[in-house]
C-alpha cells in the first residue's frame, strides 16, 4: 500500500513537471536551424532561433447566403500578402476570395474588408499607413485603391497618365507600399522599368529602384565580335522585375528580385535616391550580396535549383528575414546583410504541420519580433516566436548594431558558451575587444570569424603600437641589414672573379659544378632567351638541378598557402593538404612537359625531352625567389598595402608566363607566332588529357564493380 502511494505521488510530480519541460525546450521544433561560419561552411546543430507558436486563418466563417443565421466555413484561398500595422494587427490579401481579412494582434478574426460598391478582383497586396488608411493592389482590376480605416473607398489609381510612362508597360500591380511622405510605390507584374513612384496626389513621379540587365562574359564576347545588326538580332535582355517590396521605420525601401539568373542582390536596401545601401561594406565587415540560404540536402532534392526569394520583412533595428519559395527556407540577416540564422524542413503531404511551410509567399514581423509567414498552398498564416537563444542573439546583436560593443560583450560571451561555432558572436566579441583596445584578442576573434577586413584593421593597430615602441631598434636593424648585404655582395663578386680567372685545368669539382648551375639560374633570369638556349646547346642544366628547383617551387606554393597573412589568404590552415598540393603540382608539371614535348615533336620543335623538363623547372624559379619572401612579408602588411602585395604577386605570375613563352621559343627555335600556336596546342592537349583521365577513372571504377559482382556471383554459386 505504501509503495502504491509513493508511485502515485511520483507520477503526479512527473505529470506536473513534464509539460513545463516540454514548453521551455527548443528541441521540439519540426525543422533544423543552421548558420554559416566566416568561411562559408554550414554549421549544423544551431539552436532554434524561432519556435512555431500558432496557425492563423484556418477557422474563418461567413454567413450562408440562403440562411444568414448559419455560418459556413470560408478559409483563406490562395492568399498573396500579409501586413502587420503599427498596432500589431494583421491584414491578409485573400486573393482567391477577393477580400482583405483583418485579424486582431492575437490572431483572432476581426473582419472582412472589401469596398461594397467596387468589389476587389484578385488582390495581391495590402498596406496600412500610420493613420489607418488601407492601400490594396487590386491586380485583377488593374488598379490600386485607398480605403479609410472603416473600409470606405477613398481613391483609386490606374495606369499613370504621363508622357514618361512607356506604352508597352502593362499595369498589373502586385505590390504597393507608402512612405511617410505619402509617396506611393507600386510594383507591377513583369515591370522591368522598376517600381512606379507616385506623389501624394497620385501623379507619376519616376521609376524607382530598377534592376540592371544581366551581362555575362559571353555577352561581352558577342558585343566585341558581332556587328551591330547581329547583336540587335539577339534576344533582347531586360532587367529582372521587382517581385516584392517592404519599407522599414526609417523609410528605407527593400526590394525583392527573384529568377533563375538572379544569384546576387536579390535584396536591396534603397534610400530615397534609389542607391543600394547593402552593397557597401563597413570598416570592419565585408559585403554579402547573395541572399537565400540552402543546405546540401536541398540541392540533392533539386540539383539545378537556385533560391527564389518571395518576400522580406524588416524589424525596427534593420534586421531582415527572407523566405525562399524554392527550398522553403527562412533566412534571417542583420542590418549589414550578415547571416544570423536560417531554417526549414520538409512538410508531409496532405497535412498541415505547425512550423513547416509548403509554399511561402509572404512574410511580415510585428513589434515583438514575431514572424508571420503566409502559406498559399496550405492557405494558412503561421506565427513564430523568438526562442531563448534567438532572443539572446537579438539583444546582443542590437547592442552591437547600436555601437555599444562593450555592453554587448557579456551577451555575446553567453551566446558563445551555448554555441562555440556561432560566427556573429565571434564578430561581436571581436568588435568589443577592438573597442577596448585589446587588438591582439580582436585579431584572434576576427580570424576565427573569417573576417579578413577586421583582422587587418586590428593588425594595423598592433603594428602601429609595435613601431612606436621599437622604431629605433627597427631602423638600426634595417641599416645593418642594408650595409651587410652590400658587403656580402662585394665579397661574392670578388670570389667569382677569382674563380673565373683561375687557369687550373683540373676537372671541376662537384661543388664548382653546382656553383655553375646556380650562376646559370640567375643568368637565365637576366637573359632568358640566351639562358634557355644554353640549356639546349651548352648543356648548362641537369636533371638533379631541375628536381631541386621543382622541389623548391613546391615548397614555395605550400609556404604561400600556410604562411601568407590571413589578410590576403582567407583560408583555414587546418584544411591545407600539402599532399594534395604536391599531387596537383606533379600532375601540372608532368602534363605540361609531356604535352609540350609531344606537340613540339609534331610541330617541328628542336627541343629534347630533357630540355623541356629542365626548362619547365627553370621557368618556375620566380616562385622561389619572389613567392617565399612575399608570403613572409605579407605578415607585416595590412589591406591598406594590398595594391603593393597584389602588384608583386601578379608581376611574379606574369614573369613566369613570359619565362614559359621564352622557354618554348628558345628550346624549339620557334618564331613568335609559332610559339603562341605551340602553347595553345599544349593547353588544348592538357585539356584533352584531363578528359581522357576522367573517363579512364570512371571506366576503371565500373570495371572494378563488375569484377567484384562477378566474383560474388561465382562464389555464391
Amino acid at each position: 500500500m505504501w509503495n502504491l502511494k509513493r508511485f502515485k505521488l511520483l507520477l503526479a510530480v512527473l505529470m506536473l513537471t513534464v509539460p513545463v519541460l516540454t514548453h521551455t525546450a527548443d528541441a521540439d521544433v519540426m525543422y533544423n536551424t543552421f548558420t554559416r561560419d566566416g568561411f562559408g561552411r554550414l554549421v549544423w546543430g544551431t539552436q532554434p532561433a524561432y519556435a512555431p507558436a500558432k496557425i492563423i486563418g484556418h477557422d474563418l466563417y461567413v454567413s450562408d447566403e440562403q440562411n444568414p443565421e448559419v455560418m459556413q466555413p470560408s478559409p483563406l484561398r490562395n492568399p498573396q500578402d500579409v501586413y502587420i500595422d503599427n498596432k500589431d494587427e494583421i491584414y491578409v490579401a485573400d486573393s482567391g476570395n477577393n477580400r482583405i481579412v483583418h485579424f486582431h494582434k492575437n490572431g483572432s478574426f476581426k473582419r472582412y474588408i472589401t469596398p461594397e460598391d467596387s468589389p476587389l478582383n484578385n488582390p495581391h497586396s495590402v498596406f496600412v499607413t500610420e493613420d489607418g488608411n488601407i492601400y490594396v493592389a487590386d491586380t485583377g482590376n488593374k488598379r490600386v485603391i485607398v480605403m479609410d480605416p472603416d473600409g470606405k473607398l477613398l481613391q483609386e489609381f490606374g495606369k499613370p497618365d504621363s508622357e514618361f510612362m512607356p506604352k508597352d508597360l502593362v499595369f498589373d500591380p502586385i505590390k504597393v507600399i507608402v512612405d511617410k511622405r505619402g509617396y506611393i510605390y507600386i510594383a507591377t507584374l513583369g515591370g522591368y522599368y522598376g517600381a512606379i513612384q507616385l506623389d501624394p496626389e497620385g501623379n507619376f513621379s519616376k521609376f524607382y529602384g530598377a534592376n540592371k540587365a544581366p551581362f555575362s562574359a559571353i555577352d561581352a564576347v558577342k558585343r566585341a565580335l558581332y556587328t551591330r545588326d547581329m547583336y540587335a538580332n539577339e534576344l533582347n535582355k531586360v532587367p529582372p522585375a521587382i517581385n516584392n517590396m517592404t519599407i522599414d521605420d526609417n523609410g528605407f525601401i527593400y526590394t525583392v528580385t527573384s529568377g533563375k539568373d538572379v544569384t546576387s542582390e536579390q535584396i536591396k536596401k534603397l534610400n530615397f535616391e534609389g542607391q543600394n545601401l547593402l552593397a557597401k561594406s563597413s570598416d570592419l565587415s565585408s559585403v554579402n550580396n547573395s541572399y537565400g540560404e540552402f543546405t546540401p540536402q536541398n540541392l540533392r532534392r533539386q540539383p539545378e535549383a537556385v533560391p527564389s526569394i518571395a518576400d522580406a520583412a524588416v524589424d525596427s533595428e534593420g534586421n531582415f528575414t527572407v523566405i525562399d519559395k524554392t527550398f522553403n527556407n527562412v533566412s534571417q540577416y542583420d542590418a549589414n546583410g550578415e547571416l544570423l540564422f536560417f531554417w526549414g524542413g520538409q512538410s508531409a503531404n496532405g497535412i498541415t504541420q505547425l512550423g513547416l511551410i509548403k509554399s511561402p509567399v509572404s512574410i511580415d514581423m510585428n513589434s515583438q519580433q514575431e514572424l508571420f509567414i503566409l502559406d498559399n498552398q496550405e492557405n494558412v498564416l503561421q506565427q513564430f516566436r523568438l526562442s531563448e537563444f534567438g532572443a539572446l542573439v537579438y539583444h546582443a546583436n542590437g547592442l552591437t548594431m547600436a555601437g555599444k560593443y562593450e555592453e554587448s560583450e557579456q551577451y555575446w560571451s553567453e551566446v558563445l558558451k551555448l554555441n562555440a561555432f556561432y560566427t556573429p558572436a565571434l564578430s561581436g566579441l571581436a568588435k568589443a575587444a577592438y573597442k577596448k583596445g585589446d587588438y591582439n584578442q580582436a585579431a584572434v576573434y576576427y580570424r576565427q570569424a573569417g573576417n579578413e577586413i577586421g583582422y587587418s584593421e586590428s593588425f594595423w593597430q598592433i603594428r602601429l603600437q609595435w613601431m612606436q615602441k621599437n622604431f629605433a631598434v627597427f631602423a638600426t636593424g634595417l641599416l645593418v641589414l642594408i650595409f651587410g648585404s652590400m658587403v656580402v655582395r662585394r665579397l661574392w663578386s670578388r670570389l667569382l672573379s677569382k674563380r673565373s680567372g683561375s687557369k687550373a685545368v683540373s676537372p671541376r669539382s662537384r661543388a664548382e659544378a653546382w656553383l655553375q648551375h646556380v650562376r646559370h639560374v640567375f643568368y637565365l633570369l637576366k637573359h632568358p632567351i640566351d639562358g634557355f638556349t644554353a640549356l639546349r646547346f651548352e648543356g648548362k642544366g641537369s636533371y638533379i638541378g631541375a628536381f631541386i628547383i621543382l622541389l623548391g617551387a613546391y615548397a614555395a606554393i605550400s609556404l604561400s598557402k600556410l604562411y601568407t597573412s590571413f589578410s590576403f589568404n582567407k583560408i583555414l590552415i587546418q584544411q591545407v593538404n600539402i599532399y594534395m598540393i604536391f599531387l596537383q603540382f606533379v600532375i601540372f608539371v608532368l602534363a605540361w612537359v609531356i604535352c609540350n614535348y609531344l606537340i613540339s615533336a609534331i610541330y617541328r620543335g628542336e627541343g629534347r625531352f630533357r630540355d623541356v623538363f629542365i626548362g619547365c623547372a627553370y621557368a618556375l624559379v620566380p616562385l622561389i625567389i619572389v613567392g617565399i619572401p612575399l608570403a613572409l612579408i605579407s605578415n607585416v602588411l595590412t589591406l591598406s598595402e594590398a595594391p603593393l602585395y597584389y602588384y608583386i604577386r601578379n608581376a611574379m605570375l606574369v614573369w613566369i608566363g613570359f619565362l614559359f613563352f621564352w622557354k618554348v621559343q628558345s628550346l624549339h627555335n620557334y618564331s613568335v607566332g609559332e610559339t603562341l600556336v605551340n602553347i595553345l596546342l599544349t593547353i588544348f592537349a592538357i585539356a584533352v588529357m584531363a578528359v581522357l583521365a576522367f573517363i579512364l577513372v570512371g571506366l576503371t571504377n565500373e570495371i572494378r564493380v563488375f569484377l567484384y559482382e562477378l566474383y560474388q556471383e561465382v562464389m555464391l554459386r
